[in-house]
């Protein structure tokens, strides 16, 4: 410890701060007893309990005050934000140190657990970093403790009734879990959905092209990595395939369908999925323990699928670079198959070698766009059905209506909505949806309707509403109003027969058949599917 830290103005300060409990406890027993043995003599023992705990169940003093503050500011340097926010920050404080131990008050049992589990370390390093000494960790929840001083003075003066009955003060501890406590365990659950990704080289089989749901904003990325799954490398038509999307889209998802197929229809060929983040610590590794003939006859030799994922996580890293540049010249001369994953096309990737981004190039580039209205809703069915969770339609709508950018946050919605449910005993409705994924202000425009839908596909497509009502047949007239009709029924909700009766009064028969050809024809048009993503998100 550093020569300089005051020290022993903690101790003194927790010997004052005990002798004047002692005197707290001698008041609330003179004024809640009525000097007989037997009552004084319970409450005596009572009174040494609680002494033994109630350092730990006040706040910290102000001499506490700056070695808190320090070790938060280190721990929030080394913790994951969302973890630090949600299980350390105003969650745990420090109140009581000493040569060897510093003891936590948590403010809840699965606070204290968490941290036990997950931050002990991180505590016990920050600790060493800020006071220059080794202590150990004592953490403890409130209900393990009493209540503050504060309120044991409170329930004693409102007990000296039923006191006066039982002949000893009565403290009852609480150890049902509270509100906030259940909040937390499922706020955990959905962080750690948000924080999953793909796990250096384990292939989830999880992960299959049966249960990746298709819509208008993937098909082509689909059917892309179902073509490479049945024909890897040279014998098929993509031995070079890109894909790029916005984080939680698919991507991963998508590798992992791949890996599982080529596994299923090509069992004699290697597969290397890694992510580009392990790909270098590979490498680090290499170099450091010299061993970087192993690192390339590994993926020269050894490899027939090579599988990156996060490929743009290579900015910046040269050497990384300089030892993927020539396994990647080897492997595509060699006719193997290459796979990669990144969050923008290669060209708008920076601190990326202009050789390496025109190597990314020469194959397939294709990117997956936000899912639309349809395709979230599919996915929410399909994560409930996994979940087995009973959510009403109305509910589901209201999510997929809401959460627009990320399959992983749709999927995660519905984890949080089952744990609370769960630990509530509350059933899903679409009130508690709103309160607990705060989608009430998520979206304030209004609900699309008929009018909306045809008049923004007027805009959109340079033709008139009254062209859309009419019964011209008119390629590219015909092509407008049957993407009118198909936003109509799958966004507005609304019935083929209102939807006839809307565009002119024709037969509802027509609206079928148009509907029907745009779902048809959205799973190989990818550039019908960006009309459509355009309308909805612009309606």
């Amino acid at each position: 410890m550093t020569q300089d830290f005051p020290f022993e103005k903690f101790l003194t300060n927790n010997t004052q701060k005990t002798n004047k409990n002692e005197q707290l406890l001698d008041d609330i027993f003179s004024q809640t007893t009525s000097a007989q043995a037997p009552k004084e003599s319970s409450f005596n023992t009572q009174k040494n309990s609680f002494e033994e705990k109630n350092s730990l169940a006040e706040g910290p003093e102000d001499a506490l005050k700056p070695i808190t503050d320090g070790l938060f500011q280190i721990l929030e340097s080394e913790i994951d934000p969302i973890k630090f926010n949600t299980f350390i920050k105003n969650k745990i404080q420090l109140v009581k140190i000493n040569d060897h131990k510093a003891q936590f008050l948590a403010q809840t049992q699965f606070i204290k657990s968490t941290v036990e589990n997950s931050f002990l370390n991180n505590i016990k390093s920050s600790l060493y970093q800020l006071m220059g000494s080794q202590y150990d960790i004592d953490i403890i929840a409130k209900a393990e403790g009493i209540p503050s001083f504060s309120n044991l003075m409170d329930e004693a003066s409102s007990s000296n009734s039923t006191n006066e009955k039982s002949n000893k003060p009565s403290f009852t501890l609480d150890l049902t879990p509270e509100q906030e406590d259940l909040k937390s365990q499922a706020h955990s659950l959905f962080i750690d959905h948000m924080e999953k990704e793909s796990t250096g080289l384990t292939i989830d089989t999880g992960k299959t092209f049966e249960n990746y749901i298709v819509g208008p904003s993937n098909n082509l990325a689909f059917a892309t990595a179902c073509a490479v799954a049945d024909s890897p490398g040279k014998s098929g038509k993509y031995p070079c395939l890109y894909i790029y999307s916005d984080s939680g889209l698919g991507k991963t998802h998508l590798l992992h369908a791949v890996a599982n197929g080529i596994f299923e229809n090509h069992p004699d060929l290697a597969v290397c999925l890694i992510s580009a983040r392990d790909f270098m610590k590979e490498l680090i590794n290499a170099y450091k323990d010299k061993t970087l003939s192993d690192f390339q006859r590994k993926y020269t030799e050894n490899v027939d699928v090579l599988m990156i994922d996060d490929i743009h996580e290579l900015k910046n890293k040269n050497s990384t670079q300089e030892e993927f540049f020539h396994i990647f010249n080897f492997l595509h001369d060699k006719g193997k198959q290459l796979i990669f994953t990144s969050d923008k096309s290669p060209d708008k990737i920076t601190g990326i070698e202009e050789r390496i981004i025109t190597r990314l190039q020469w194959g397939l580039v294709i990117d997956i766009q936000r899912p639309d209205f349809e395709t979230r809703t599919a996915i929410l069915k399909k994560k409930a059905l996994e979940l087995d969770l009973f959510v009403q339609d109305e509910v589901l709508n209201l999510i997929a209506s809401s959460i627009k950018t990320s399959i992983r946050e749709l999927e995660g919605s519905l984890i949080r909505l089952q744990a609370h449910a769960d630990l509530m005993e509350a059933e899903i409705d679409t009130e508690m949806a709103r309160d607990i994924l705060k989608l009430q202000d998520i979206n304030d425009r209004p609900a699309a309707t008929l009018e909306s839908v045809c008049r923004a596909s007027s805009q959109y497509f340079k033709v008139s509403v009254g062209d859309l009502k009419s019964k011209s047949r008119n390629k590219d007239i015909v092509r407008a109003r049957h993407i009118a009709w198909y936003l109509s029924k799958n966004i507005v909700g609304a019935t083929f027969i209102e939807i006839a009766k809307y565009y002119g009064n024709r037969d509802h028969s027509s609206v079928i058949h148009g509907v029907n050809k745009i779902t048809d024809n959205v799973k190989t048009d990818n550039t019908l599917s960006k009309d459509l993503l355009f309308l909805e998100h612009n309606i």
